[in-house]
């Protein structure tokens, strides 16, 4: 494909025909250890060399691969975006007679094109001062047909880079284009009748999707109750369809918000009410218990789990994992927030995410909410010392073991031989924070061993720095030196780390 190729509306898309080679130095502030470094290059080559030969699925999935070693790196993003919109400006072009015979079961064009927009928007706020940043923003926003939104990125552009090429037959494509696309035209004002009413949740339709069958529904009314059926709710025909491949109604949509916005706006408030929770409320996904500073994929299915997840990515992506104690039959009292940071639909509604735990919080109160939980929390912290004595052996101490963990790293990548167990090394080395916040550190230090859940949920309720980092080393000497049995913290433990390791 050329770069010149027309969409389905007639606006050529610039700049997206090939992707920038990883050439950069590793030094500098991101920088990474050479080993995490070879890999992330590796899947970058990987991925680079699939878009060139239009295998464009497999150079998403090195792309993705290499961001979850380096996230926010530009090349990296800015050649993802590029892929989605290859993609996306495929199924664009793509006959409708093409997809009866051979049916696709991918990601929908808006959703691809959604993605694109989303790493190009990261890349902007990380390159604001490179055209390539307007160049891929403005592509995607083409293909979402928010063709007045482009042209303003394309001007923001120019203003950086007036004699870029590529945003200058941009802005002509689009100013070639009919008023009536770029602008709503006028209409008559319609009266709300019930065939603007949802017959799931029986109030005004907000994100109308038509089904193949000819009913309209809310989107989140339909794919909640296709979480549990894949049949019409009015006429009971099959629906192969899914929250990924069928897109909002857009004529229908844009009739409900200009010919009556109140009742679209109210039902926005709505909506948002139920994906923005606040600084305090969060939902909860009910599994094991998670400490801070962990990185690992979740597969989730069961239809509420389904539900909530929609709701999270269209909001901050966060949520809370906890864990059933069972001394009390309930909840836990603490838990961890948890952060999506990719998020892949399958086809039959189940989701694929990577996420990485990040603050501690303790539950004040909970209740259900469309078939999962909702929590009121307490964001908690630990008690840092008040004793300029206290605060430089605390240093001390995390200094010390930040180059035992270093050291018992290096020692586990040397001797292992297994592909995948060198990554997974390699991915935690990354999650490692700066020794300079211990309270965080300390948390890492644990992820270094595995851990009862019990011993686990013990870590988040401890608020003494110094004692976690303590408990993080005996149990991190114990898995190096072999020891099958559980070591029990000691308590009141005030010898320096080194000589702690000498218990062993």
């Amino acid at each position: 494909m050329s770069d010149e190729t027309a969409s389905s509306s007639g606006i050529v898309l610039e700049g997206i025909a090939d992707v920038e080679d990883y050439v950069w130095a590793n030094e500098g502030a991101g920088s990474l250890p050479w080993d995490p470094y070879s890999l992330v290059y590796d899947h970058m080559e990987k991925g680079n060399r699939a878009f060139r030969e239009n295998h464009f699925e497999e150079a998403i999935n090195n792309y993705s691969r290499a961001n979850n070693m380096k996230p926010g790196d530009p090349v990296i993003l800015g050649n993802r975006s590029a892929a989605y919109m290859r993609i996306s400006q495929f199924l664009k072009r793509r006959s409708p007679t093409a997809s009866e015979y051979r049916p696709l079961n991918g990601l929908d064009m808006t959703t691809l094109a959604g993605l694109a927009l989303k790493d190009a928007e990261r890349l902007m706020s990380l390159q604001n001062n490179a055209a390539r940043s307007y160049i891929l923003k403005a592509n995607a926003l083409i293909l979402l047909e928010r063709y007045e939104m482009a042209r303003d990125i394309i001007l923001s552009g120019l203003q950086l880079d007036p004699f870029s090429d590529i945003l200058r037959a941009s802005l002509q494509s689009l100013e070639r284009m009919p008023s009536s696309l770029m602008r709503t035209r006028g209409h008559e004002v319609l009266e709300h009748t019930d065939d603007f009413d949802c017959t799931l949740c029986l109030k005004f339709l907000y994100e109308p999707v038509t089904t193949p069958c000819g009913h309209s529904f809310c989107r989140s009314c339909l794919f909640q109750t296709m979480d549990r059926s894949n049949k019409c709710p009015l006429c009971r025909t099959v629906l192969f369809i899914g929250p990924r491949t069928c897109a909002v109604s857009v004529t229908l949509n844009n009739i409900i918000q200009k010919n009556f916005p109140e009742e679209y706006a109210e039902r926005k408030s709505e909506h948002d009410r139920l994906i923005n929770f606040g600084n305090d409320l969060i939902p909860l996904f009910v599994m094991d218990v998670v400490i801070p500073c962990q990185k690992f994929p979740l597969h989730i299915f069961e239809p509420r789990y389904r539900l909530m997840v929609r709701r999270i990515m269209e909001g901050n992506h966060r949520m809370g994992m906890v864990v059933n104690d069972p001394a009390t039959d309930s909840i836990a009292d603490f838990a961890c927030e948890v952060e999506i940071t990719e998020c892949e639909p399958l086809a039959d509604g189940r989701f694929a995410l990577e996420i990485e735990s990040r603050r501690r919080f303790r539950i004040i109160r909970s209740w259900d909410q469309d078939g999962y939980r909702m929590a009121e929390v307490e964001w908690v912290q630990d008690i840092p010392p008040t004793d300029a004595r206290d605060r430089e052996d605390l240093q001390e101490m995390t200094n010390n073991a930040a180059g035992y963990a270093r050291s018992w790293l290096n020692t586990a990548k040397e001797s292992t031989r297994d592909r995948r167990r060198l990554e997974i090394l390699c991915n935690i080395e990354v999650m490692m924070p700066n020794p300079q916040d211990p309270e965080h550190f300390s948390f890492w230090l644990a992820t270094l061993s595995n851990r009862r859940p019990s011993e686990r949920l013990e870590l988040l309720r401890i608020r003494d720095t110094g004692e976690r980092i303590r408990r993080g080393l005996i149990y991190l000497t114990a898995e190096a030196h072999g020891h099958a049995k559980e070591s029990k913290p000691v308590e009141n433990v005030t010898l320096k780390p080194w000589q702690l390791l000498c218990l062993f």
